[in-house]
């Protein structure tokens, strides 16, 4: 009997952390539009609370190497239309390296996809001071919509995390779903 009340701890404690392991497993999404639309957050990926109002939803990339600079996504809903979101896109680099758009159609929806490379002033606010950073790259999801508007999902970091996340972030974009 007095061995029965530590295998019960062990038992609820094993249980526990299976729980919890099969929870992280389940692929998370988030919601947007209204909640009119959704996304699966790529593995390893962390979401984290907006750093501006403005932001929907923010999330984090595991870096390329340790303690280097994570890559960051922010989805939001914002006006201006695709071409003036572009430009403006373009105008945060000093330099740039590569620049490609192309449309797709995901969901039933029209998506432009950005990949812009070079130069980057990244400015964490809009009075912040910018910061010019080489070897960045900024991919780009601009959603259209009929009714609800234009969503922009922007993935930008130092080149070699957003390479290493590419994949996963296509993934994303291509999971989008109308509900």
């Amino acid at each position: 009997m007095k061995h029965f009340a530590p295998l019960c701890l062990g038992l609820v404690l094993l249980t526990t952390i299976c729980v919890q392991a099969a929870e992280e497993k389940e692929a998370k999404t988030i919601s947007f539009g209204e909640g009119h639309f959704e996304m699966t957050v790529p593995e390893g990926w962390k979401t984290v609370q907006p750093k501006v109002r403005i932001i929907d939803h923010e999330l984090s990339a595991p870096a390329k190497e340790k303690d280097a600079t994570p890559g960051r996504a922010t989805l939001m809903g914002a006006g201006g239309g695709v071409d003036a979101n572009i430009t403006r896109w373009k105008g945060q680099f000093t330099k740039l390296t590569a620049d490609e758009t192309k449309e797709e159609k995901i969901a039933g929806q029209k998506v432009f996809i950005v990949e812009l490379k070079g130069n980057f002033k990244d400015q964490r606010g809009p009075f912040a001071p910018a910061e010019v950073k080489e070897g960045y790259t900024v991919l780009g999801a601009i959603i259209t919509t009929e009714k609800l508007g234009d969503y922009f999902l922007k993935f930008y970091g130092p080149t070699e995390t957003i390479d290493q996340n590419k994949e996963k972030f296509t993934e994303m974009v291509n999971s989008l779903k109308v509900k």
